[in-house]
């Protein structure tokens, strides 16, 4: 009985983990209940691809990239804004956040040296802005307006 509770447990853990990362596109991302983690393969192709000659944003919609990690007070802060603010521009913006910690080659690449940093990509191709520390709702909306939704 234990060993068929113990291997029941581990399928669930194996088949939740399979689905809440592994598979996310940027469509879904937009209609999800908050700001999606990326790992660096969803990064890459997501985002940016960062072994790629030019940095290109290879999504539709404008997204805001939060790097953060587990261990920062300010990023912990700034995470139930931006769950907040990705729900409320579902289908208009997408919300991912990147941990530094975990996809350190991603925060290398994109010069990420103080957290949080906030990364706003615009859709039309104009220049990605980045702006670095915490933040509240309404200075979110502020930038989103300046950088995003003009």
């Amino acid at each position: 009985m234990r060993h068929h509770f113990s291997t029941l447990i581990i399928t669930v853990a194996l088949l939740m983990g399979s689905n809440i990362s592994a598979k996310v596109t940027q469509s879904e991302a937009g209609q999800l209940k908050g700001a999606v983690e990326l790992t660096a393969e969803q990064f890459n192709k997501l985002v940016f691809d960062i072994q790629a000659e030019n940095l290109e944003y290879l999504g539709k919609l404008p997204a805001i990239v939060d790097f953060t990690a587990t261990w920062c007070g300010p990023c912990r802060q700034t995470a139930p804004i931006l769950d907040h603010i990705a729900r409320e521009y579902a289908g208009k913006i997408v919300v991912y956040k990147v941990d530094v910690d975990k996809c350190g080659q991603i925060a290398q690449a994109m010069g990420i040296s103080s957290i949080p940093a906030i990364l706003y990509i615009p859709a039309d191709g104009s220049q990605p802005v980045m702006t670095v520390g915490g933040r509240g709702k309404d200075r979110f909306k502020a930038e989103i307006a300046k950088y995003l939704l003009k």
